[in-house]
């Protein structure tokens, strides 16, 4: 006959307060990966954003370069006036081109008048956005029935534009000379995505490398 030893331990359970612990201990961590995988995926949402929006103002930079450089002189080609609504500058530059980068296609017929500014996104917003105007230039009626708008750039706050008059050796606010393109064009945009205004100095002439 066997007798089972007095001493003989009974396996130990955990306790409610030691299972609440590691709930709680678990539920922490799993909130601290959370947040952060939700901070890193913010961060590469905005990063993203970000480099889209750059290159937008780059590929604005590079279309009025090609634009500008290919003006002919002694036409009548470019002018520019300030203009100011409600203390936000909304300056506005014009000028006179054919078929091609100033008009975003390759199958206009005849000259067009474009105009680069802001615009409302709609007769409600305050929003606005940067964009071309294009009308043809033999177009003399008071109607916008032959305009067309060509937005480049959403949610803009301001424009200034400022031309490098070499006689003067200073750059002006307004250029109404039908005879000499200014030496530099100066685009100043101010973003609502941005603390600084982004900037770009366009030469209207070509330079040699």
């Amino acid at each position: 006959m066997c007798i089972a030893p007095a001493n003989r331990q009974i396996p130990r359970s955990f306790t409610l307060l030691e299972i609440m612990l590691a709930v709680g201990i678990l539920g922490l961590m799993s909130m601290a990966i959370y947040r952060f995988v939700q901070s890193n995926m913010i961060a590469l949402r905005v990063s993203a954003e970000a480099s889209a929006a750059d290159a937008s103002y780059a590929g604005l930079r590079d279309l009025l370069t090609t634009q500008f450089q290919g003006l002919p002189a002694g036409a009548g080609a470019l002018s520019g006036e300030p203009l100011k609504l409600n203390d936000r500058s909304r300056d506005e530059i014009r000028w006179t081109c054919g078929a091609g980068p100033g008009l975003l296609t390759r199958y206009a017929a005849g000259d067009f008048t474009v105009i680069m500014r802001l615009q409302p996104q709609d007769k409600k917003s305050d929003r606005l956005d940067l964009g071309l105007l294009r009308k043809p230039k033999d177009d003399t009626s008071f109607s916008n029935v032959h305009e067309s708008w060509m937005p480049l750039l959403e949610n803009v706050q301001t424009l200034q534009i400022r031309y490098f008059d070499s006689r003067l050796n200073t750059w002006v606010d307004r250029w109404t000379d039908t005879v000499t393109l200014p030496r530099l064009v100066k685009v100043i945009i101010g973003r609502n995505d941005a603390a600084v205004p982004w900037e770009a100095i366009i030469p209207l002439a070509r330079t040699s490398l």
